[in-house]
């Protein structure tokens, strides 16, 4: 009995160990700095907790399968907090914009369903630029806006250019004429408008991207060249609850949605077509860059700002139909859509 006890505690121990290595190596892996021994521990608890959850939600064979990132660290509240989600801040904008003056809105014409291709990806037509990071800034609204902006230059002029998320963040504010808030949100729709305003946008290059490394909005800066032919004419609010209104909007060029991002299973997406738990409380901003199917799940290819190691390098399915959500789409994707037209 003493012998089978020393064996039933040594292998808690390797186990133990090999868990703890494991812990190391991710910390390794995402550069992952600790201020002193108890934050360390205070991180291994969250880390621990979000492995035994990826562990549960793996062991159910469901359409998409969960992975350590770099937010593998952290709870939902500390997510939120680094990514700087706000619901309450894209509300705001959204009453705030539907008040104002704005450039034209166009509607959607949708078409038959049946007439639409079967899938589409512009990242595989080269209409989509590297998926970028922006950090801890709430600037994802900033990113999914140069998203489609990028998207409506290539397949207006055939060129694919990244276009400055900075000068948005640093610019397109209250201060300066615009309507959002740095890297404390914004909506996409507000952007175009400002890119209208300002007769169009500068490029990556010329105003690089610091606020994910700041974690604030800089000075306006108005030396770099504005590039006339990225200013938007005009935009297209995508009909709301409406898979067809949505692939035929993609039928044309990648689209600016807003999403529910702040659930768990999202926080840690690794692959697959992900049909988890995810709501419509609107809180972050991406770019939808086609739809299809995998393995008999209908989905729709979403390019995310938060680097390459999350998600499929950066990119996430999520599940398309009208079962999700009440017809609001899996994390609210058809409901807040929209893209810009540049002629």
């Amino acid at each position: 009995m003493i012998a089978f006890v020393f064996i039933l505690t040594l292998c808690g121990f390797v186990n133990g160990s090999n868990f703890l290595d494991r812990f190391h190596a991710w910390a390794d892996t995402f550069k992952i700095r600790f201020r002193d021994e108890a934050h360390k521990m205070q991180v291994y608890a969250k880390w621990s907790a979000n492995d035994k959850f990826i562990e549960t939600t793996n062991a159910q064979n469901l359409t998409y399968v969960l992975g350590h990132n770099q937010f593998s660290g952290m709870d939902s509240i500390e997510f939120k907090e680094y990514l700087g989600f706000s619901n309450e801040k894209m509300t705001e904008n959204l009453r705030g914009f539907l008040n104002a003056e704005s450039i034209v809105v166009k509607m959607e014409n949708n078409v038959e369903l049946s007439s639409l291709p079967s899938s589409i990806d512009w990242v595989d037509l080269g209409a989509v630029t590297p998926v970028k990071d922006q950090g801890q800034c709430g600037s994802c609204w900033s990113f999914s806006t140069t998203g489609s902006l990028e998207g409506a230059y290539f397949v207006t002029y055939g060129e694919l250019l990244s276009f400055s998320e900075q000068q948005l963040v640093d610019c397109d504010n209250w201060k300066n004429g615009g309507r959002d808030h740095g890297c404390n949100g914004g909506l996409m729709d507000n952007a175009f408008n400002w890119i209208h305003s300002n007769g169009g946008l500068c490029s990556e290059s010329a105003y690089p991207y610091v606020s994910g490394t700041t974690e604030t909005a800089g000075t306006c800066t108005t030396t770099c060249s504005v590039n006339s032919k990225s200013k938007v004419q005009s935009y297209v609010d995508v009909t709301a609850s409406s898979d067809t209104a949505m692939m035929t909007a993609l039928s044309k060029q990648p689209v600016s949605v807003a999403i529910e991002a702040d659930q768990a299973s999202f926080q840690l997406y690794k692959s697959g077509v992900f049909t988890g738990n995810c709501g419509t409380n609107l809180d972050h901003g991406v770019l939808v860059v086609g739809y299809g199917t995998e393995s008999g799940s209908d989905y729709y290819k979403v390019k995310n700002s938060w680097g390459t190691s999350w998600g499929q390098d950066g990119y996430i399915l999520l599940g398309r139909g009208s079962s999700y959500n009440s017809g609001a789409g899996q994390c609210g994707v058809l409901l807040e859509a929209s893209y810009p037209l540049l002629a």
